[in-house]
């Protein structure tokens, strides 16, 4: 069984359905997906609403080894994102001489504001958490006190890791950045990191009509 958890954010609730359907049509292998609700995790995850969080999963995505019970292996992904290959070959590269495996990208943002005037900002690894395979067991200090505890950057660059040794590299298919990577027509899971063709302002962005056909797909029922 292949573990995913998405994280979910109210205003994108379309962007997590589509994507959960893309993830189940296309896997080889049975997959269990669980989002990440920040209504479910009301005595868990108490930090206050940092001012340049630019969704709900900011640091609930820091959780996934927690909810897993520091067991196996975990996948986390933003919900931005559109799934054209089959989940089971990223799951097939869990290395175990890593603690976390990630596409690791030289993102660097020129934009002040993305999605619904978020603030961008650019950090080292910036990207780098927006999907991860976890090793589960060896992510013990992601614990709820240390993620409601820890600065963004903390977190987000990995600073709770004993070594930059610890993090895997993955195929950058794997979290293809729309709007920012050269386009790639074998990218195998796309991040509409700006903003996705839900939202008004980004309708015409790459990959929109793929998105916009996946969407009419899951919607289909047969009518008597």
């Amino acid at each position: 069984m292949i573990r995913v958890f998405i994280g979910f954010d109210p205003r994108e609730t379309v962007a997590c359905n589509v994507l959960t359907f893309s993830i189940l049509r296309r896997s080889s292998t049975p997959v269990s997906i669980t989002p990440i609700m920040l209504s479910q995790l009301s005595t868990v995850l108490t930090r206050e609403r940092h001012p340049l969080q630019s969704t709900d999963f900011s640091f609930s995505r820091f959780l996934t080894p927690y909810l897993s019970d520091y067991e196996g292996w975990s996948i986390f992904m933003d919900c931005d994102m559109l799934m054209l290959g089959d989940i089971a070959e990223l799951w097939a590269m869990r290395d175990s001489r890593y603690a976390v495996q990630v596409v690791k990208h030289d993102h660097r943002p020129t934009e002040k504001k993305k999605f619904l005037g978020s603030e961008q900002v650019a950090y080292e690894k910036k990207n780098w958490s927006s999907v991860m395979i976890f090793n589960n067991s060896r992510c013990r200090y992601l614990t709820p006190d240390l993620v409601n505890s820890a600065s963004g950057l903390e977190l987000h660059q990995f600073k709770w890791l004993e070594s930059d040794s610890l993090i895997g590299e993955l195929p950058g298919r794997w979290n293809h950045l729309v709007g920012y990577d050269v386009p790639d027509p074998n990218a195998s899971l796309v991040h509409f990191t700006i903003g996705g063709p839900y939202f008004p302002a980004y309708k015409n962005c790459s990959y929109a009509d793929t998105w916009r056909a996946e969407k009419d797909a899951m919607l289909f029922a047969v009518r008597q």
